[in-house]
């Protein structure tokens, strides 16, 4: 495979403006840390999606494109709601790109879930124990899934605090 040296007077740099950003908005798309409550002990919500870039299924967390007019959090509430079908996240932190909810699973709209996919997404909903992150991605991966790079980040970070008992 051809290579080329980005620091070489041949290489080309192409640099180009998203067409998905809406106007006045800081950020493309949100992603979203999504913690199921569960009386087993806190779950981390993913879900399993094809990504034609790399031909394989990814495991990766909830995340969609901001809407003209959304701030980041109206747009995760949306997209959680869309993509896996839980409504009413409590959030507990929030920045430009990912946002961090908490979801309490006893609530009555929360036992039925119905999501709102749009047409051409195909995507399965579940759910790992955070203690359980890292090694479960490991078996994930070991089965042919690609781990995205926010959740395998997740899970190491994890891993790391418990390693050093932070």
């Amino acid at each position: 495979m051809p290579t080329t040296d980005l620091l070489s007077s041949d290489a080309r740099v192409i640099s180009t403006e998203p067409l998905t950003r809406p106007k006045a908005s800081p950020i493309d798309g949100v992603g979203i840390v999504a913690i199921l409550q569960k009386p087993s002990g806190p779950e981390l919500l993913l879900q399993k999606q094809f990504r034609p870039p790399v031909d394989k299924v990814v495991i990766e967390v909830p995340a969609g494109l901001v809407d003209a007019g959304e701030t980041a959090a109206e747009g995760a509430v949306r997209e959680l709601r869309e993509e896996t079908g839980y409504h009413d996240p409590g959030f507990c932190n929030t920045n430009l790109n990912m946002v961090h909810v908490n979801v309490d699973v006893a609530l009555p709209e929360n036992q039925n879930l119905k999501t709102e996919l749009e047409e051409n997404e195909f995507i399965e909903v579940f759910s790992l124990p955070l203690r359980e992150l890292y090694s479960q991605c490991k078996k994930l991966e070991d089965e042919g899934y690609a781990i995205d790079a926010r959740v395998g980040t997740l899970a190491e970070g994890i891993e790391l605090a418990k390693r050093w008992k932070l």
